[in-house]
C-alpha cells in the first residue's frame, strides 16, 4: 500500500492568515507553485488558497489584493487527507470534494501537500483517467 506520505511533496510552506493576497501571490510565483496553504500563528491549517482562488474570487471581483488577507478565503474546515492513509483514499477524497491538492495531516500537524499529479504517478492508468475527467468536469 502507498501512502500520502510517500507521495507528498514535503515541507510545505504556509501563507499566514495575515498576509494580504498579494504576499501569498508573490509567495506562490516564488515557490513555482498554484496554492499555498493558510495556517494561523498556532502553526494549525486554516485552509487554502489557490491561483484560482485570487483570480475568481479576489481581482474579478474587485477586491484590492494588497488590503485583503488570505485569512478571508479559508473556509472553514480544509479538506486533508492522513499522511498513513492510502493513495485509493487520497483519490476518493479528491474526487468527493473536486479538488486538485490536499493538505497532508500527521495529528494536528501539517507535513505536505499531495497534487493531483503525485497520486497519477502512483495510479493505474484507468484510475488516472478517472481522477482527471472527476476533477476536471464542470
Amino acid at each position: 500500500m502507498t501512502t500520502a506520505r510517500e507521495l507528498m511533496t514535503a515541507g510545505a510552506e504556509c501563507a499566514r492568515t495575515d498576509e494580504t493576497v498579494s504576499q501569498a501571490a508573490q509567495k506562490m510565483r516564488d515557490l513555482g507553485v498554484g496554492a499555498l496553504p493558510i495556517c494561523g500563528e498556532d502553526d494549525r491549517l486554516a485552509g487554502m488558497i489557490t491561483d484560482r482562488d485570487i483570480v475568481l474570487r479576489c481581482v474579478a471581483q474587485g477586491h484590492d489584493t494588497t488590503q485583503m488577507t488570505v485569512a478571508d478565503y479559508a473556509d472553514g474546515k480544509p479538506v486533508t487527507i492522513g499522511a498513513d492513509d492510502d493513495v485509493a483514499e487520497a483519490l476518493r477524497t479528491m474526487l468527493e470534494h473536486d479538488v486538485r491538492r490536499l493538505p497532508v495531516i500527521d495529528g494536528h500537524d501539517l507535513v505536505g501537500i499531495l497534487s493531483q499529479a503525485d497520486v497519477a504517478r502512483a495510479l493505474p492508468a484507468q484510475q488516472v483517467g478517472e481522477l482527471v475527467a472527476g476533477i476536471s468536469s464542470p
